[in-house]
């Protein structure tokens, strides 16, 4: 019993100090914080080339260079524009609606009038409707790859270069459409922020409802 009792006082007593585990549990907590937003910066440009590739939510296409091959078939384009409440503009399609032939290269034209008394910049989202359609149209130039910055009572007649890809009459998910639109909203930016990208579907997440 002796020798018993020896080795039990000659035994390491546990840390019972609560601060140290206090502090796992801190650093515990920041690893997986870090871990989240790390995880949710990389997720927006991630969904951004999901969207750009397949062309999913009516996400468009960015072309190099002009469509080589135009088809006999046409379609119907419609221009859709509509503006962030938080942006004194107007925004409109300079006209509405054209007949082209698939493959066709066209300029359609947007104009902005900022009916504020200040400077003000917007830049634009866009998507295509059908969404199917998405992945067959592509844009050459467009005024959406910049910021737009617009004096009081400055208006400016802004052009989109596209054309709509041939491949669309042989897509078992496109082929039926006669028709398409092209919508834009604008919405208002700090000069010189760095476009984040031109996914509606994207920005429909993170951004306010505008109307029209």
């Amino acid at each position: 019993m002796k020798l018993s009792r020896a080795m039990n006082v000659n035994q390491p007593a546990q840390s019972t100090d609560p601060s140290r585990k206090h502090r796992k549990v801190g650093t515990a907590c920041a690893l997986v914080a870090a871990g989240m937003v790390g995880m949710a910066y990389a997720a927006v440009p991630l969904y951004q080339i999901f969207c750009q590739t397949t062309g999913y939510g009516g996400t468009t296409q960015v072309a190099a260079a002009p469509s080589e091959k135009v088809l006999d078939r046409t379609i119907i384009m419609r221009f859709d524009a509509n503006i962030s409440k938080k942006l004194a503009w107007k925004f409109e399609p300079v006209e509405p609606k054209i007949k082209l032939r698939i493959g066709e290269n066209r300029i359609a034209m947007y104009r902005a009038t900022n009916i504020s008394d200040k400077p003000s910049t917007g830049t634009a989202s866009f998507n295509v409707s059908p969404a199917a359609a998405g992945i067959h149209f592509n844009k050459i130039e467009c005024f959406c790859f910049t910021e737009q910055t617009l004096q009081p009572g400055e208006s400016v007649e802004m052009p989109v270069s596209f054309y709509v890809d041939a491949g669309i009459v042989d897509d078992p998910d496109a082929s039926y459409i006669e028709q398409l639109t092209l919508s834009y909203t604008f919405y208002p930016s700090e000069p010189g922020t760095p476009k984040a990208g031109s996914t509606a579907a994207a920005s429909g997440i993170e951004r306010e409802a505008a109307g029209g």
